[in-house]
């Protein structure tokens, strides 16, 4: 890991916290509204999660997260960054029957995942395999109007120290995991 990134995927706040929380160790990714013409980049290999609430959906997680979420009108003017992540792998999923086959080991319900797929359906849906590291302290930055739209990347004003950050979970714990999810989507 990096000594310190100003760099920062946005994604549900449910899911920052099922990642920091070993509950899972995927992203679900094919980018947003402004992204490049080709849809989403995997532009950053290490980066910071920034969690967004506005868009999240209750009923596109499973019951055993319900009591993570946090409903939301409106995204709050201040964010809490604790958590980096440094990308393992990445898979171009071919089918929805992949992520049937790896069902265990996310948060996320069967609509969410049709959602997905049937979203922009010519751009490829991308799962991506992260490691996750709890910061040593959490950092309260802005959510300025930079920061705001249908975006996957956004850049930090002051680089976040990582230097202190430790994964959340064991190495072999994360191994194994790692290597389960891999199998399964052979």
């Amino acid at each position: 890991m990096k000594q310190s990134l100003n760099i920062a995927l946005k994604e549900w706040a449910i899911t920052c916290r099922a990642l920091r929380d070993n509950r899972q160790i995927v992203l679900l990714r094919k980018g947003g509204i402004l992204e490049a013409r080709n849809g989403f980049q995997i532009a950053h290999d290490r980066f910071l999660l920034f969690p967004t609430y506005l868009h999240q959906s209750l009923p596109q997680v499973k019951t055993d997260v319900h009591h993570w979420f946090e409903a939301a009108t409106v995204e709050p003017a201040k964010i809490i960054i604790n958590t980096a992540c440094e990308v393992t792998d990445i898979i171009k999923l071919k089918s929805r029957a992949q992520m049937t086959a790896i069902d265990d080991y996310h948060i996320w319900t069967q609509p969410l995942i049709d959602l997905r797929f049937d979203y922009k359906p010519q751009n490829p849906l991308f799962l991506l395999l992260v490691r996750a590291y709890q910061l040593d302290k959490d950092v309260i930055i802005d959510n300025t109007p930079r920061h705001a739209g249908c975006k996957s990347w956004v850049a930090i004003t002051d680089a976040i120290s990582t230097g202190g950050a430790i994964p959340t979970m064991p190495d072999e714990q994360f191994d194994e995991m790692r290597q389960r999810i891999l199998t399964a989507l052979a």
